[in-house]
């Protein structure tokens, strides 16, 4: 029979019965894979970054036709002799770029040009090893955490048609009818490298909290903005791919006046070339303006959104829109230099790098949407 208990028995000292978990199955699994393989994908987006980069070096240097095959293997040793580079340069001086734009290149010149590139597909080479090294360990040792094996194979599967297409946009420049490789392809290449460089992003957000804290916090989910944030993200990839169009055919240094574009509001020949469609691609003029166009009508829709996001209740929430508002609004203003200095390689690049950086900071703030951090009543 149990014993009586008085009404002023302090309740602490009692002793429970059984000890009550206070994690849920969740947060008590292992967290050691999920900071390890975050730790991995902040490496791969580190060198796709540095990718990145290096392709518009190669793009301002025009070096990338410097090499005129795609060897996977054999071509990560570069030439070791004499021998090796009056082969190289020969190569190379087959192709119309050489013969219509380069024609007194020396061999001194063309290595500058050489390196450019094998540095490019060098790193690519890099970025493949790390994560396929990367990949094979946590798969092998099964860390990978649970839903994460066909997300991370689909990085690398894309990394491997990004190499494909690296290939296919160069060859554009060997065939004789044009000295530098295709526009479109160049915008294509380059638009599948910020597609891998956001989805790492996506995912290294995704792994830097618990999944039990990323269930609690979509119950928190801003809707609208995070559609509004989806929104912006597709407007900023599409200026992307626009501004690839303009450092394909050096649209960028046709036109050095603003606000106005030689003189005019609407510039002359904008659609001077057969067929009508190639203007989209090909004409500087259409290219320039229409990139120029979407850069403002961009920022005036990232005005709309940060706008909205006034009304949001989390504070980490409106201090991600607020920096990748104010980046947007920085990288018009490089964009506005780098056309006014006839996009010099050094302000050209950077203004490249800015696009890296606003497409990470739109990228976070729709995760902060999607997933907003907890904060006390009083913010």
């Amino acid at each position: 029979m149990s014993q009586k208990r008085s009404i002023f028995e302090e309740v602490d000292d009692a002793k429970p019965a059984e000890a009550t978990p206070k994690t849920g199955v969740i947060d008590r699994a292992p967290r050691g894979a999920r900071r390890a393989v975050r730790g991995w994908l902040i490496a791969i987006f580190a060198l796709v970054a540095i990718m990145i980069v290096v392709g518009g070096l190669t793009r301002l240097t025009d070096s990338g036709l410097s090499i005129t095959e795609w060897q996977p293997i054999s071509g990560a040793v570069p030439p070791l002799s004499d021998t090796d580079w009056q082969a190289e340069f020969e190569k190379y001086q087959a192709i119309p770029e050489f013969r219509i734009q380069n024609s007194e290149m020396t061999l001194a010149e063309f290595k500058s040009i050489f390196w450019w590139e094998w540095g490019h597909r060098q790193l690519g080479r890099v970025i493949g090893l790390v994560w396929g090294v990367g990949f094979l360990f946590f798969w092998l040792t099964k860390r990978m955490p649970t839903g994460w094996t066909g997300r991370l194979l689909g990085l690398g599967v894309l990394g491997g048609v990004q190499g494909a297409i690296g290939w296919w946009m160069v060859s554009s420049g060997l065939t004789g009818r044009m000295v530098d490789v295709a526009s479109y392809r160049l915008a294509i290449h380059l638009g599948l490298a910020f597609v891998i460089l956001g989805l790492t992003t996506w995912y290294i957000l995704m792994l830097s909290r618990p999944e039990a804290q990323l269930m609690q916090a979509r119950r928190g989910r801003e809707g609208k903005l995070f559609s509004l944030s989806t929104g912006l993200m597709h407007f900023a990839f599409l200026q992307i791919l626009l501004g690839a169009l303009v450092a394909g055919i050096d649209a960028g240094r046709g036109y050095i006046d603003w606000p106005l574009m030689g003189g005019q509001v609407i510039p002359d020949g904008m659609m001077n070339l057969s067929p009508w469609w190639s203007n989209f691609f090909e004409n500087p003029a259409l290219v320039q303006f229409l990139h120029r166009v979407s850069g403002y009508l961009l920022v005036i829709f990232a005005i709309v959104v940060w706008r909205r996001t006034r009304t949001s209740g989390y504070t980490a929430t409106k201090g991600a829109f607020t920096a990748a508002f104010a980046m947007l609004i920085l990288q018009m203003l490089l964009g506005i230099v780098t056309v006014m200095q006839a996009a010099q390689w050094h302000i050209a690049i950077t203004h490249q790098i800015g696009a890296i950086v606003a497409w990470v900071l739109i990228l976070r703030a729709r995760h902060r949407a999607q997933y907003p951090l907890s904060q006390s009543v009083r913010g």
